[in-house]
């Protein structure tokens, strides 16, 4: 069995590394800036397969040029987890078994880049993977296999989303064991009435509004961490004194406030320990923290 894997997020690498003794190729998206300095940075992925010294691919677009590079490396199967980029027809007409892709949620559910955070924001009791074959749409493939993931309320999309990679990681394996073996799964058409859809995230979702159910601002401070963060904004004349002083189970903390800036954004995550909310507070030239229980 010979694989050429596509992915790019943290989310695709357990699969990676889980299929990594059948693959001849790795796709991934060209490096891209990141952090203050704006310096380029990068996949995940492309760090697992120069780590596991894979061959790997970055280009910038699927052209008739790199479809001959493919075909030359005679993969039987495409596995994508999270590449991002919708693949054409004369791409696909590559692999003769043609392609699977791993999905973090029960498809026909939340289609799109951004079901964990969707999943957590809609408060459902469950959430799971599925490993489907490759359409020219979005999400839309036959389903291979699933597998079910109970849920606490207490996951943020950062631990939800390593959780899912780990048990996705699985299902792929299994399911390229069974095309080695001559027996794949029989694939299972979606139900189209059945389907949701989640669309990408916004920086400016993160902004929290206080007339919302309790529970709903809560479900964002899981749903938003790593990214955007659930946010909020307060405008005073000045900072509300000189020492922010903050308390936690272990004693007082303080913070000193240099800044006269009137525009406050408070920042919330969820700590490890549970009931609780970290607040944040930037400026142009002030930081402090609070944490409150909740």
């Amino acid at each position: 069995m010979r694989v050429l894997f596509a992915g790019t997020p943290s989310l695709a690498v357990p699969s990676l590394r889980a299929i990594a003794r059948f693959t001849v190729g790795v796709l991934t998206s060209p490096d891209q800036p990141s952090g203050r300095g704006r310096a380029s940075a990068p996949s995940p992925v492309k760090e697992a397969a120069l780590s596991l010294g894979l061959k790997l691919f970055q280009p910038a677009r699927l052209d008739a040029a790199f479809i001959e590079e493919v075909r030359a490396l005679a993969p039987d199967l495409l596995v994508v987890a999270a590449y991002g980029k919708i693949f054409r027809q004369a791409f696909l007409q590559v692999f003769p078994l043609g392609g699977i892709n791993f999905h973090p949620s029960l498809l026909p559910r939340f289609r799109g880049p951004s079901p964990v955070s969707a999943v957590i924001l809609a408060g459902d009791p469950e959430t799971g993977v599925t490993v489907q074959r490759i359409a020219l749409k979005f999400d839309t493939g036959d389903i291979l296999a699933q597998e079910r993931y109970p849920l606490t309320g207490d996951e943020t999309t950062t631990t939800l989303g390593g959780a899912l990679a780990a048990r996705g990681a699985g299902l792929v394996e299994s399911i390229i064991a069974r095309y080695e073996a001559g027996s794949p799964p029989t694939p299972i058409p979606q139900r189209e009435e059945d389907a949701s859809y989640c669309h990408p995230l916004r920086k400016e979702e993160g902004l929290v509004d206080w007339g919302e159910p309790a529970v709903q601002i809560e479900r964002k401070v899981r749903a938003y961490d790593p990214w955007p963060r659930a946010s909020t904004e307060s405008s005073v004349e000045k900072p509300p004194c000189p020492y922010y002083n903050t308390f936690t189970s272990a004693g007082r903390a303080r913070a000193k406030s240099t800044s006269k800036a009137r525009t406050w954004t408070l920042s919330l995550r969820t700590p490890p320990r549970k009931h609780c909310l970290v607040l944040s507070w930037s400026c142009p030239q002030h930081a402090a923290s609070a944490l409150e229980d909740g």
